[in-house]
């Protein structure tokens, strides 16, 4: 890239990236630490991926997606996850007024710029499929009429991981549509102080404001295609997803017994997408290795299966992403 065109990005880059800093600021006045789980929030806003969030209860999760919401001026629905959830109840259904002898649609919950999917593995496998199907083609049809859904539109789903009885695990199809599994940790010694002195009081708790618009956030997803990312960066992102699919020509071949199946194509384009929110973030206007390192966990540890033998063996997907990381030869 001319250097002339650098400048010019990196121009483009800092004015369109201004609002970041805002955004994490006023969250930050409402949500205590998680500073991880904010950013990767951003970045699958600005990347236009969904994410999955897994977490025991208690850890700001809903706080922290509805604060986002607010925080941009979006709508925001927080739907929560039943086992006797219908698909209508999500997407909406045809009413019939008996006096008119007509049908009238009336729209779910799932029409809004930013969905909680609260505790999404506690609901069957037909409502699962009908939010991931609108998740993926963008639309939803009732009765006859399709109607496409608000952009942006996001959905962050929750996963309980320590409670399983009576849930409905996604299947790896369903789970591979999301840009980014997050695991949601426990806040630092210094961080529980700070919740317990700013929650444990019934008034005076922060109201977050609008600082960005959701017009700034569609023009900034259009600035991610400026970034510049080199060739060998490119290289580098496609060896991580082969290095799940054939660890032996990546000097892994101990992996070889304990991956059922590696990545998919989406893992590529989503460590692409992902590496580019990242840099945004950090209003430079080229992507990095770093980029691509500091989110590749996040995007590929629930698209890499692994063997009834790695389970025997208590080794994780994120055991072996962690290990691909730091073998596959950083450009």
């Amino acid at each position: 890239m001319a250097s002339f065109d650098l400048a010019r990005v990196n121009e483009h880059i800092a004015r369109e990236s201004g609002f970041v800093d805002d955004l994490l600021s006023e969250i930050g006045r409402v949500v205590v630490g998680q500073r991880y789980m904010i950013e990767r929030l951003l970045i699958g806003l600005l990347g236009d991926g969904h994410v999955l969030l897994e977490g025991v209860p208690g850890l700001a999760k809903t706080l922290t997606v509805s604060s986002l919401a607010r925080a941009i001026g979006t709508s925001f629905q927080r739907i929560q996850f039943t086992p006797d959830l219908l698909p209508a109840d999500l997407l909406g259904t045809l009413v019939y007024n008996q006096k008119e002898a007509t049908f009238s649609i009336k729209k779910g919950p799932i029409f809004a710029n930013i969905i909680l999917a609260d505790e999404i593995n506690r609901s069957p496998a037909k409502v699962q499929s009908a939010l991931l199907e609108a998740m993926q083609e963008r639309q939803v049809t009732i009765g006859e009429t399709t109607f496409p859904l608000d952009d942006p539109f996001l959905v962050l789903a929750t996963q309980n991981p320590i409670e399983q009885e009576g849930t409905y695990p996604l299947p790896e199809a369903q789970v591979d549509r999301f840009m980014m599994k997050i695991r949601v940790g426990y806040p630092t010694r210094e961080e529980e102080l700070e919740i317990m002195r700013r929650m444990a009081r019934t008034s005076d708790r922060p109201e977050v404001r609008i600082v960005v618009r959701p017009r700034q956030i569609l023009a900034a997803r259009q600035v991610l295609d400026e970034l510049y990312i080199d060739e060998r960066v490119e290289q580098y992102i496609v060896d991580l997803v082969m290095a799940t699919r054939q660890p032996r020509q990546f000097r892994l071949g101990e992996l070889e017994g304990l991956i059922e199946y590696g990545a998919s194509p989406r893992a590529t384009i989503n460590l692409n997408l992902a590496a580019r929110a990242h840099a945004f973030l950090q209003h430079r206007a080229y992507v990095t290795p770093e980029d691509v390192r500091s989110i590749a966990l996040d995007v590929m540890r629930h698209r890499v299966a692994i063997t009834y033998e790695a389970e025997a063996e208590e080794i994780t997907s994120d055991d072996l992403v962690q290990r691909i990381l730091d073998t596959v030869e950083v450009p």
